[in-house]
């Protein structure tokens, strides 16, 4: 049946196919059936002005094809991490966006570690023995443990 369709559409049946996989993006959750359906375009516009070539074969077509999917997808992965900024550039990375604030010791630090109370969320911290009530500064994070210093006045 496929082949039949092939048969009968032609070098259409390239643009069915990229329209196809353009239509699916909506459908599936991502951002890669666009690059892929692309792919697919470029060798349906081939089609149009080789089909009647010797040369054009549908293995020819079908290799080009996948060269040709590997290659704007992966242009199209560089062209979108290349744009990609945001406004909220440690919205998953909360430890890193307490980096430089200051802080009240909720618990001491003992033996190197304590808690921070930083908004809502309780922190546990590293640095130096210090007694709870002293104010602090965070200056790394390495995951969900805050590096602490004593602020100095």
């Amino acid at each position: 049946m496929l082949a039949k369709m092939v048969a009968e559409l032609g070098p259409w049946s390239w643009w069915v196919a990229g329209l196809v996989l353009l239509a699916a993006e909506i459908m599936v959750p991502g951002f890669f059936l666009v690059w892929i359906g692309l792919a697919a375009l470029i060798v349906g516009a081939l089609s149009l002005l080789f089909w009647d070539s010797s040369f054009w074969v549908w293995e020819l077509q079908a290799i080009l094809f996948a060269l040709l999917a590997v290659a704007t997808t992966f242009a199209g992965r560089r062209l979108t991490l290349r744009n990609s900024t945001t406004d909220e550039p440690f919205l998953n990375q909360r430890g890193a966006s307490l980096v430089g604030r200051t802080a009240t010791l909720h618990e001491p630090i003992r033996e190197g570690r304590g808690r921070i109370r930083l908004d809502d969320t309780l922190w546990q911290v590293m640095g130096p023995d210090l007694p709870a009530g002293t104010q602090v500064k965070v200056v790394s994070s390495n995951g969900r443990d805050l590096t602490v210093e004593p602020v100095s006045v």
